[in-house]
């Protein structure tokens, strides 16, 4: 347990606006990014003579207040266990926001003598530059706001709420494939290493990256077929077991127990790429052999197997290397009608039983 002091007056406006950050908080410790140094409590920052209150028209250097945020991130001593993971956040969770908010100030600014400010104005209208309800809104959100927080900047009291939320549409449900899908599929790939990578998304249910930081030791011969995803990955550690497990020998996945080299010719020295951009080359491939579905869709679908299959939620979600909470959200729809159709069997058999 730790307080999170906000610096917010005691007031009816005070008490909406920390509601909101609780918002915010539950967000980020859902999705697996809450920091708390971002959260410590900042002291004022003066510019040019006055405290900056994220007012209009004040407010920190914006410059300054986006590299002394870069330096706070890689600072952090959890981070700096996982220097490969925090590199592949910062890439892919951060940058591209602030990316934007630079030339957004940048354009705002044109023609106005000084330097640029964070101000709220500036990281809203950034915000509103996003569409609703998508992922990347909501990302950016949690970005922006983790860069407010260091800054000492305050938020619109109902920046979670403009921030919006995201999860797999309905629409999106009944676009997944199917097992006859995904084993048909494979035939349009030439390339046997790319087929083994494709095997191996669709019987563990692995990120893109993750195919390229594994122990697959398992797979040969008389092997236990439960593969270890490395610590360098996005995610940290974690074990997968196969479903459907016949698929392993239909993939011909155990060339993998005893080749390691079987797989393409990817870098995977983190020292010269990022997670990302490895699993940027999975989904090229892809692209490039002009599949329907995405790299992801066979990650949903394993999940989805899971869930029809009756494994508890808690065992499925470490699994995959995410909390109960994101997994819940992102299969809510067949969670829910896995629970429906249990609490229907079991009114049944009792109405048979009476």
């Amino acid at each position: 347990m730790q307080r999170l002091s906000l610096g917010i007056a005691a007031t009816p406006e005070g008490l909406d606006l920390a509601l909101s950050q609780l918002q915010l908080v539950r967000r980020q410790l859902e999705q697996g990014c809450f920091d708390p140094d971002l959260w410590r409590q900042p002291q004022p920052r003066t510019v040019r003579g006055e405290t900056a209150v994220g007012g209009s028209g004040s407010g920190p250097d914006l410059d300054r207040s986006l590299a002394d945020f870069k330096a706070a991130f890689f600072a952090d001593p959890r981070r700096r266990r996982r220097p490969a993971g925090s590199r592949s956040t910062w890439s892919g969770a951060y940058l591209p926001y602030l990316r934007r908010l630079e030339r957004q100030a940048a354009a705002a600014d044109r023609g106005s003598p000084g330097a640029e400010l964070l101000t709220a104005e500036l990281l809203t209208a950034v915000l509103e530059s996003y569409g609703l309800a998508s992922r990347s809104r909501q990302q950016c959100g949690i970005a922006l706001a983790a860069l407010a927080r260091h800054a000492g900047l305050p938020l619109p009291a109902d920046w979670s709420e403009r921030c919006g939320g995201y999860g797999l549409h309905q629409a999106r449900f009944r676009r997944l494939p199917g097992d006859n899908q995904i084993l048909g599929l494979v035939e349009r790939i030439p390339n046997p290493a790319w087929r083994l990578v494709y095997g191996l998304m669709a019987t563990y249910g692995l990120r893109n990256h993750e195919v390229f930081f594994c122990d697959l030791g398992a797979l040969a011969p008389g092997g236990d077929r439960v593969i270890r995803v490395l610590p360098t990955s996005k995610t940290g550690e974690h074990q997968v077991w196969p479903f459907q497990p016949e698929w392993v020998e239909r993939f011909g996945l155990e060339r993998l127990g005893l080749h390691a080299g079987a797989l393409p010719a990817v870098t995977v020295d983190l020292r010269h790429t990022t997670l990302q951009q490895v699993g940027r080359r999975v989904a090229e491939q892809f692209r490039r052999y002009d599949l329907p579905i995405t790299p992801y869709d066979l990650r949903h679908a394993w999940a989805v197997r899971t869930i029809h299959i009756g494994l508890p939620d808690t065992v499925a979600a470490r699994m995959m290397g995410h909390s109960v909470a994101i997994h819940t959200r992102t299969y809510h729809h067949w969670i829910t009608r896995r629970d429906q159709q249990q609490a229907v069997d079991a009114a049944l058999a009792r109405r048979q039983a009476a």
